[in-house]
């Protein structure tokens, strides 16, 4: 049975063509120097990154990912939030295979679902920059001002049938 489940999981994966290289995170309410290096090695202590590399101006992060491991967004901004500190905004670079996405419609991409938000019907090709929409990946005023472009529940709750959701734009 777990070789079925396996083996389904891996097509779903396969079938969406993509893959997630890095992200881009920029943290709100540091001060200094420390700040940023207890949010760098909280970062590097995940196990499915492979590098950190801070810029301390704009307060962001670029993370590039161990390939083949399971990446999980989530983990993240926790490591950012239990250095102290918030996520002011993520986005993640995906490399697309003719992958189709259209407004308010769940796409699967490695292990994760994502929901795009305000966007036009498109096929996505290549690398391609996402950001996320879900609270706490964004300051709470864009948050409320994206509810608008979807009547679909999980851009409130994050999930659906007890699977997490990520909503995102391009």
């Amino acid at each position: 049975m777990k070789t079925i489940l396996i083996s389904v999981f891996a097509v779903l994966c396969l079938s969406a063509g993509a893959q997630i290289k890095k992200a881009t995170l920029q943290a709100s309410g540091l001060t200094c120097s420390m700040c940023s290096n207890a949010i760098n090695k909280s970062l590097k202590s995940l196990d499915f990154v492979e590098k950190v590399e801070a810029n301390i101006k704009n307060s962001s992060f670029d993370v590039t990912f161990k390939p083949g491991t399971a990446i999980d967004f989530d983990k993240m901004k926790a490591k950012v939030e239990d250095a102290g500190f918030f996520v002011a905004q993520f986005t993640a670079f995906i490399n697309f295979n003719n992958t189709a996405v259209e407004n308010d419609s769940h796409v699967a991409a490695e292990n994760m679902t994502f929901h795009f938000l305000n966007v036009k019907k498109q096929v996505l090709t290549g690398e391609k920059k996402i950001r996320l929409l879900d609270k706490g990946f964004l300051p709470a005023k864009d948050y409320k001002k994206n509810n608008a472009f979807t009547k679909m529940p999980c851009y409130k709750t994050g999930e659906e049938n007890g699977k997490r959701i990520f909503h995102v734009t391009i």
